[in-house]
Protein backbone atom coordinates (compact mmCIF):
# COMPACT_ATOMS: atom_id res chain seq x y z
CA UNK A 1 0.00 0.00 0.00
CA UNK A 2 1.36 3.58 -1.08
CA UNK A 3 1.94 6.00 1.50
CA UNK A 4 1.48 9.86 0.87
CA UNK A 5 4.69 11.84 0.84
CA UNK A 6 4.27 15.04 3.33
CA UNK A 7 5.25 17.93 1.35
CA UNK A 8 4.46 21.52 1.33
CA UNK A 9 3.52 22.00 -1.42
CA UNK A 10 -0.21 19.93 -1.07
CA UNK A 11 0.60 17.41 -4.12
CA UNK A 12 -0.39 14.09 -4.49
CA UNK A 13 2.80 12.32 -4.38
CA UNK A 14 3.59 8.74 -2.63
CA UNK A 15 5.92 6.54 -1.94
CA UNK A 16 6.10 3.03 -1.03
CA UNK A 17 6.67 3.44 2.65
CA UNK A 18 7.01 6.68 4.71
CA UNK A 19 8.65 6.27 8.11
CA UNK A 20 8.98 9.33 10.93
CA UNK A 21 11.76 9.15 13.23
CA UNK A 22 13.05 10.44 16.31
CA UNK A 23 16.04 9.03 17.03
CA UNK A 24 19.72 8.54 15.67
CA UNK A 25 19.39 4.36 16.25
CA UNK A 26 15.49 4.61 14.72
CA UNK A 27 17.01 6.83 11.59
CA UNK A 28 20.04 4.37 11.38
CA UNK A 29 17.39 1.17 11.09
CA UNK A 30 15.03 2.62 8.57
CA UNK A 31 17.76 3.25 6.01
CA UNK A 32 19.06 -0.01 6.44
CA UNK A 33 16.28 -1.85 6.27
CA UNK A 34 15.29 0.02 3.20
CA UNK A 35 18.51 -1.07 1.59
CA UNK A 36 18.50 -4.67 3.04
CA UNK A 37 15.03 -4.82 0.89
CA UNK A 38 16.98 -3.20 -1.95
CA UNK A 39 14.57 0.10 -1.58
CA UNK A 40 15.60 3.10 -2.69
CA UNK A 41 15.80 5.94 0.71
CA UNK A 42 15.51 9.57 1.01
CA UNK A 43 15.93 11.68 4.05
CA UNK A 44 14.13 14.85 4.54
CA UNK A 45 12.75 17.10 6.90
CA UNK A 46 9.39 18.78 6.25
CA UNK A 47 10.15 18.60 2.56
CA UNK A 48 9.27 22.64 1.97
CA UNK A 49 11.89 23.00 -0.01
CA UNK A 50 11.08 20.16 -2.21
CA UNK A 51 9.37 19.25 -5.73
CA UNK A 52 8.44 15.67 -6.02
CA UNK A 53 8.21 15.19 -9.36
CA UNK A 54 6.83 12.07 -9.58
CA UNK A 55 6.23 8.90 -6.72
CA UNK A 56 9.06 8.04 -5.10
CA UNK A 57 9.46 4.27 -5.79
CA UNK A 58 10.95 3.36 -1.95
CA UNK A 59 10.61 4.71 1.51
CA UNK A 60 10.63 8.25 2.80
CA UNK A 61 12.59 8.88 6.17
CA UNK A 62 10.73 11.73 7.95
CA UNK A 63 13.86 13.27 10.38
CA UNK A 64 12.41 14.45 13.77
CA UNK A 65 15.60 14.14 15.83
CA UNK A 66 15.10 17.15 18.48
CA UNK A 67 16.50 19.19 20.86
CA UNK A 68 18.12 21.80 21.47
CA UNK A 69 21.35 22.31 24.06
CA UNK A 70 22.53 26.11 25.08
CA UNK A 71 26.24 26.80 26.16
CA UNK A 72 28.10 29.68 26.35
CA UNK A 73 31.48 31.48 26.56
CA UNK A 74 32.36 35.22 26.80
CA UNK A 75 31.70 35.70 23.50
CA UNK A 76 29.32 33.61 22.59
CA UNK A 77 26.52 30.93 22.82
CA UNK A 78 26.80 28.20 21.52
CA UNK A 79 23.25 26.21 20.20
CA UNK A 80 23.52 22.55 19.30
CA UNK A 81 20.12 21.54 17.45
CA UNK A 82 18.59 18.62 16.59
CA UNK A 83 18.29 18.19 12.76
CA UNK A 84 14.83 17.31 13.03
CA UNK A 85 13.79 20.83 15.27
CA UNK A 86 11.87 23.15 12.77
CA UNK A 87 14.01 26.58 11.77
CA UNK A 88 11.51 28.79 12.80
CA UNK A 89 10.80 27.05 16.13
CA UNK A 90 14.48 27.64 16.79
CA UNK A 91 14.76 31.38 16.50
CA UNK A 92 11.76 31.53 18.79
CA UNK A 93 13.96 29.94 21.13
CA UNK A 94 16.46 32.60 20.73
CA UNK A 95 14.55 35.54 20.76
CA UNK A 96 13.00 34.15 23.90
CA UNK A 97 15.94 33.77 25.55
CA UNK A 98 17.56 37.15 24.95
CA UNK A 99 20.17 35.45 22.54
CA UNK A 100 20.36 38.03 18.84
CA UNK A 101 22.27 36.66 15.61
CA UNK A 102 18.78 34.64 14.20
CA UNK A 103 16.40 37.60 14.06
CA UNK A 104 16.26 38.46 10.20
CA UNK A 105 15.99 34.44 9.47
CA UNK A 106 12.25 34.51 11.29
CA UNK A 107 9.47 32.35 9.43
CA UNK A 108 11.71 30.57 6.95
CA UNK A 109 9.96 27.25 6.60
CA UNK A 110 11.99 23.95 7.10
CA UNK A 111 13.95 22.05 9.96
CA UNK A 112 17.81 22.84 10.80
CA UNK A 113 18.94 20.07 8.97
CA UNK A 114 17.91 21.16 5.79
CA UNK A 115 18.87 24.92 6.52
CA UNK A 116 21.99 23.86 7.03
CA UNK A 117 22.37 21.92 3.75
CA UNK A 118 20.70 24.81 1.83
CA UNK A 119 22.66 27.25 3.34
CA UNK A 120 19.29 29.25 4.18
CA UNK A 121 19.37 33.06 3.78
CA UNK A 122 17.27 36.49 4.61
CA UNK A 123 17.20 39.98 5.08
CA UNK A 124 21.07 40.18 4.49
CA UNK A 125 22.17 37.19 6.87
CA UNK A 126 22.69 33.91 5.85
CA UNK A 127 23.02 30.46 7.86
CA UNK A 128 26.82 30.32 7.11
CA UNK A 129 27.71 33.46 9.09
CA UNK A 130 26.38 31.69 12.14
CA UNK A 131 27.28 28.34 11.59
CA UNK A 132 29.40 26.15 13.72
CA UNK A 133 30.28 22.12 13.34
CA UNK A 134 27.78 20.00 11.79
CA UNK A 135 27.40 16.38 12.79
CA UNK A 136 26.43 13.94 10.20
CA UNK A 137 25.55 10.53 10.37
CA UNK A 138 27.29 7.83 8.07
CA UNK A 139 24.57 5.86 6.59
CA UNK A 140 26.20 2.39 5.66
CA UNK A 141 28.24 2.36 9.16
CA UNK A 142 26.47 4.05 11.66
CA UNK A 143 29.59 6.30 12.95
CA UNK A 144 29.24 9.80 13.30
CA UNK A 145 30.68 12.71 11.03
CA UNK A 146 32.07 15.89 12.37
CA UNK A 147 31.79 18.84 9.91
CA UNK A 148 33.89 22.15 10.64
CA UNK A 149 33.79 23.57 7.43
CA UNK A 150 30.24 23.31 5.31
CA UNK A 151 32.02 25.40 2.61
CA UNK A 152 28.90 27.10 1.88
CA UNK A 153 27.75 29.19 -1.54
CA UNK A 154 24.97 30.75 -2.37
CA UNK A 155 22.30 27.88 -1.39
CA UNK A 156 24.57 25.82 -1.74
CA UNK A 157 26.96 23.73 0.56
CA UNK A 158 29.33 20.60 1.18
CA UNK A 159 26.32 18.65 1.93
CA UNK A 160 24.63 18.88 -1.18
CA UNK A 161 28.11 17.52 -2.46
CA UNK A 162 30.68 15.22 -1.01
CA UNK A 163 28.05 14.31 1.74
CA UNK A 164 25.38 13.96 -0.78
CA UNK A 165 24.95 9.98 -0.34
CA UNK A 166 24.60 7.58 2.53
CA UNK A 167 25.57 10.65 5.21
CA UNK A 168 22.49 12.59 7.28
CA UNK A 169 22.38 15.61 8.96
CA UNK A 170 21.86 14.52 13.01
CA UNK A 171 23.00 17.76 14.54
CA UNK A 172 23.64 21.31 13.64
CA UNK A 173 25.69 24.05 16.06
CA UNK A 174 24.97 27.37 15.74
CA UNK A 175 27.49 30.06 17.00
CA UNK A 176 26.11 33.49 18.25
CA UNK A 177 28.26 36.17 18.64
CA UNK A 178 27.59 38.26 22.12
CA UNK A 179 28.69 41.33 20.84
CA UNK A 180 25.77 41.93 18.38
CA UNK A 181 25.25 44.47 15.70
CA UNK A 182 21.76 44.67 13.81
CA UNK A 183 21.76 43.96 10.18
CA UNK A 184 19.43 46.41 8.69
CA UNK A 185 20.75 45.99 5.27
CA UNK A 186 17.79 44.78 3.45
CA UNK A 187 14.48 45.64 2.20
CA UNK A 188 12.22 46.90 5.02
CA UNK A 189 14.45 46.53 7.62
CA UNK A 190 15.99 49.53 6.06
CA UNK A 191 13.15 51.72 8.03
CA UNK A 192 14.49 50.47 11.05
CA UNK A 193 16.57 53.32 12.75
CA UNK A 194 18.12 54.34 16.32
CA UNK A 195 19.87 52.97 19.26
CA UNK A 196 17.01 50.93 20.18
CA UNK A 197 16.72 48.79 17.24
CA UNK A 198 16.34 45.07 18.97
CA UNK A 199 16.82 41.96 17.90
CA UNK A 200 12.91 41.01 19.01
CA UNK A 201 12.10 44.24 16.65
CA UNK A 202 13.88 42.90 14.05
CA UNK A 203 12.08 39.20 14.35
CA UNK A 204 8.81 40.99 14.63
CA UNK A 205 9.17 43.11 11.40
CA UNK A 206 10.85 40.29 9.42
CA UNK A 207 7.69 38.03 10.58
CA UNK A 208 5.06 41.39 9.70
CA UNK A 209 6.27 41.35 6.46
CA UNK A 210 6.70 37.21 5.59
CA UNK A 211 3.41 36.67 6.61
CA UNK A 212 1.81 39.92 3.97
CA UNK A 213 4.14 38.90 1.44
CA UNK A 214 4.41 35.34 1.06
CA UNK A 215 1.57 32.57 1.30
CA UNK A 216 1.22 30.10 4.20
CA UNK A 217 1.93 26.89 3.01
CA UNK A 218 -0.86 25.17 5.26
CA UNK A 219 -3.21 27.60 3.57
CA UNK A 220 -2.16 27.64 -0.37
CA UNK A 221 0.73 24.47 -1.01
CA UNK A 222 3.89 25.97 -2.05
CA UNK A 223 8.21 25.58 -1.33
CA UNK A 224 9.05 29.14 -0.74
CA UNK A 225 11.10 30.72 -3.35
CA UNK A 226 11.09 28.15 -5.89
CA UNK A 227 14.34 30.35 -8.00
CA UNK A 228 17.41 31.67 -7.05
CA UNK A 229 18.78 35.23 -7.15
CA UNK A 230 20.77 34.85 -10.31
CA UNK A 231 23.97 36.35 -10.33
CA UNK A 232 25.67 38.15 -13.30
CA UNK A 233 29.05 39.87 -14.38
CA UNK A 234 29.21 43.83 -14.61
CA UNK A 235 29.14 43.52 -18.20
CA UNK A 236 25.38 41.96 -18.17
CA UNK A 237 24.69 44.60 -15.72
CA UNK A 238 25.70 47.54 -17.64
CA UNK A 239 23.58 46.17 -20.61
CA UNK A 240 20.30 45.44 -18.27
CA UNK A 241 20.76 49.20 -16.99
CA UNK A 242 20.08 50.63 -20.17
CA UNK A 243 16.75 49.31 -20.61
CA UNK A 244 15.62 48.86 -16.98
CA UNK A 245 17.69 51.61 -14.59
CA UNK A 246 15.53 50.86 -11.66
CA UNK A 247 16.45 47.63 -11.97
CA UNK A 248 17.26 45.96 -7.96
CA UNK A 249 20.80 44.84 -8.28
CA UNK A 250 23.02 43.95 -5.55
CA UNK A 251 26.78 44.05 -5.60
CA UNK A 252 28.74 40.62 -4.58
CA UNK A 253 32.30 39.85 -4.30
CA UNK A 254 34.85 39.77 -7.28
CA UNK A 255 32.27 41.87 -9.06
CA UNK A 256 29.46 40.04 -9.54
CA UNK A 257 26.12 41.39 -9.06
CA UNK A 258 23.01 39.46 -7.89
CA UNK A 259 19.57 40.28 -9.52
CA UNK A 260 15.78 39.78 -7.92
CA UNK A 261 14.09 36.65 -9.50
CA UNK A 262 11.32 37.89 -8.09
CA UNK A 263 11.86 41.57 -10.21
CA UNK A 264 12.50 40.03 -12.97
CA UNK A 265 9.40 37.07 -12.86
CA UNK A 266 7.28 40.56 -11.82
CA UNK A 267 8.35 42.50 -15.07
CA UNK A 268 7.69 39.66 -17.25
CA UNK A 269 4.07 40.04 -16.62
CA UNK A 270 3.84 36.29 -14.62
CA UNK A 271 2.58 37.04 -11.56
CA UNK A 272 -0.62 35.70 -11.08
CA UNK A 273 0.16 33.04 -14.58
CA UNK A 274 -1.27 29.49 -13.86
CA UNK A 275 -0.45 26.29 -15.95
CA UNK A 276 -3.35 23.17 -14.69
CA UNK A 277 -3.15 24.00 -10.91
CA UNK A 278 0.04 25.34 -10.24
CA UNK A 279 0.25 29.26 -10.74
CA UNK A 280 2.80 32.11 -9.71
CA UNK A 281 1.77 33.64 -6.39
CA UNK A 282 -0.24 37.53 -7.28
CA UNK A 283 1.60 38.59 -4.03
CA UNK A 284 4.91 37.16 -4.61
CA UNK A 285 6.31 36.32 -7.78
CA UNK A 286 9.21 34.45 -6.87
CA UNK A 287 6.79 31.79 -5.18
CA UNK A 288 4.79 29.21 -7.33
CA UNK A 289 1.64 27.46 -5.16
CA UNK A 290 -0.68 24.86 -5.41
CA UNK A 291 -3.65 26.95 -6.71
CA UNK A 292 -6.51 24.28 -7.73
CA UNK A 293 -5.05 20.58 -7.01
CA UNK A 294 -2.05 21.05 -9.06
CA UNK A 295 -0.14 18.07 -10.22
CA UNK A 296 3.72 17.71 -10.28
CA UNK A 297 3.69 18.59 -13.71
CA UNK A 298 1.72 21.47 -13.52
CA UNK A 299 4.48 22.69 -11.60
CA UNK A 300 7.49 21.65 -13.71
CA UNK A 301 5.47 23.15 -16.52
CA UNK A 302 5.00 26.24 -15.32
CA UNK A 303 8.50 26.76 -13.99
CA UNK A 304 9.65 25.60 -17.59
CA UNK A 305 7.88 28.54 -19.21
CA UNK A 306 9.07 31.16 -16.16
CA UNK A 307 12.71 30.55 -17.40
CA UNK A 308 11.89 30.67 -21.11
CA UNK A 309 9.92 33.93 -20.66
CA UNK A 310 12.47 35.42 -17.81
CA UNK A 311 15.37 34.22 -20.52
CA UNK A 312 13.63 35.57 -23.66
CA UNK A 313 12.95 39.44 -22.27
CA UNK A 314 16.18 40.08 -20.09
CA UNK A 315 18.57 36.89 -21.52
CA UNK A 316 18.89 35.94 -17.83
CA UNK A 317 18.92 32.40 -16.74
CA UNK A 318 17.03 31.71 -13.75
CA UNK A 319 18.20 27.92 -11.57
CA UNK A 320 15.28 26.31 -9.31
CA UNK A 321 16.08 26.36 -5.72
CA UNK A 322 14.82 23.62 -4.19
CA UNK A 323 15.54 19.95 -4.86
CA UNK A 324 13.69 18.30 -7.38
CA UNK A 325 13.10 14.66 -6.65
CA UNK A 326 12.01 11.43 -9.03
CA UNK A 327 11.15 7.98 -8.14
CA UNK A 328 14.55 7.18 -7.19
CA UNK A 329 15.74 10.25 -5.53
CA UNK A 330 17.10 13.70 -6.25
CA UNK A 331 17.77 14.91 -9.50
CA UNK A 332 19.53 17.86 -11.01
CA UNK A 333 16.77 20.56 -11.60
CA UNK A 334 18.60 22.55 -14.58
CA UNK A 335 18.79 19.68 -16.43
CA UNK A 336 15.10 18.23 -15.53
CA UNK A 337 13.66 21.64 -16.68
CA UNK A 338 15.54 21.61 -19.81
CA UNK A 339 14.15 18.08 -20.96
Amino acid sequence: MRQNIPNTFGLDVYAKQVITVDSVQALLCAWQEAQAANLPALIIGEASNSLFVSDFAGVIIVNRIGGISLQETESEWILEVGAGEKWHHVVEYTIQNQIPGLENLALIPGCIGSAAIQNIGAYGVELKQVAGKVTLLELTTGKKVTVTDGEYGYRDSIFKHKFVKNYAVISVELRLAKKWRPNLSYGELKNLEGDNVTSRLIYETVTKVRRSKLPDPTMLGNAGSFFKNPVVCREDVDRLLVDYPDMPIYHQKDDQYKLSAGWLIDQSGLKGYQIGGAAVDQKHALVLVNKDNATSQDVVNLARYICATVNQKFSVKLSPEIRFIDKLGEVDADKFLKE
